[in-house]
């Protein structure tokens, strides 16, 4: 037998419209109601539930409480699936649409977006894919409050987050770069130590810059950093203007930066530790139908960069 729940998806509505509102004369505006509906619908939820999900202060609005938090997540993701439940009874689950809101790394964007946009538009343009380029907290936070479906990004130690799952699609091998007419310009290979006395340029991201830092530490050199951006590009052309060299993961279809100086790629060791590209969420939420559907496509584009 189907075990009975106290609260409803409209109190869970009026709840979330209350929460995003902050305040119950808004959320009863918004939702075209009267403010006492809401007032009682929030009411009888805390009440079914057994939790206070707001503070209410006079003149100050309403403040979410740790409870009312994690409510806020685990009722997105409850009413996401009852629509997704209605579409496909009414017939509609064959054709999805509605957005998808997606995190990336910022230098991995340039390599699988415009891939991923492209897809989605053929397969599914029904879906409208929104955007956030961060570095890994940022989005990580993004991801806890909800404000993301997933996120593609290097798998900086989110993997051991006990609240998010990292699933590995490709794999970034570290390489060195110096400009076009450095000494070692014409090898395909080097050791770390054969830079450790030239100046260095740092992509200077968190979590990245450290991931950088302990590569050279494991081959014993100490890096003399003279220039330091979180510019991927940025890097790029100052190592062609001679300024240093320095180590990437992702790498250009093109020789050319933007400045129109010219930069060589020389490969680390294969024991050289790589990055995962992982995609991440937050663990035990379900899914939307779309959102798994461009999950799907970045792991399919993923696969397909390894082959090719």
């Amino acid at each position: 037998m189907t075990p009975a729940v106290g609260f409803t998806l409209v109190q869970l509505r009026y709840f979330l419209v209350a929460a995003e509102c902050g305040s119950l004369t808004v959320a009863s505006a918004r939702l075209h109601i009267a403010q006492s509906a809401v007032s009682a619908a929030i009411h009888n939820l805390e009440r079914d539930l057994g939790v206070q999900v707001f503070v209410r202060r006079r003149g100050r609005g309403l403040t979410l409480t740790p409870a009312g938090q994690r409510l806020q997540q685990q009722a997105r993701d409850l009413l996401s699936r009852a629509q997704e439940i209605e579409r496909e009874a009414r017939g509609e689950g064959e054709t999805l649409h509605g957005p998808v809101a997606v995190g990336c790394f910022v230098t991995l964007a340039p390599y699988f977006l415009p891939a991923l946009f492209s897809e989605c538009t053929v397969r599914y343009p029904g879906i409208e894919i929104d955007v956030v380029e961060a570095e890994t907290e940022q989005l990580a936070t993004a991801l806890r409050a909800g404000r993301l479906d997933f996120a593609l990004t290097y798998d900086l130690g989110l993997a051991t987050e006990p609240d998010l799952s990292a699933e590995s699609v490709a794999q970034a091998p570290p390489h060195v770069i110096v400009a076009a007419g450095h000494r070692l310009a014409g090898r395909d290979r080097v050791e770390l130590t054969e830079l450790a006395d030239e100046p260095m340029v740092l992509l200077d991201l968190p979590h990245s810059r450290d991931y950088f830092r302990s590569l050279l530490a494991a081959a014993g050199v100490t890096p003399d950093v003279r220039y330091r951006t979180q510019s991927y590009e940025t890097v790029r052309s100052l190592v062609s203007r001679g300024l240093g060299y320095s180590v990437l993961n992702q790498r250009p279809a093109t020789s050319q930066t933007y400045g129109g100086g010219e930069i060589a790629e020389l490969r680390l060791p294969d024991r050289t530790a790589a990055l995962d590209v992982a995609l991440v969420r937050v663990k035990d939420v379900t899914r939307t139908a779309r959102a798994r559907a461009v999950m799907d496509m970045l792991r399919e584009i993923a696969a397909r960069d390894a082959t090719g």
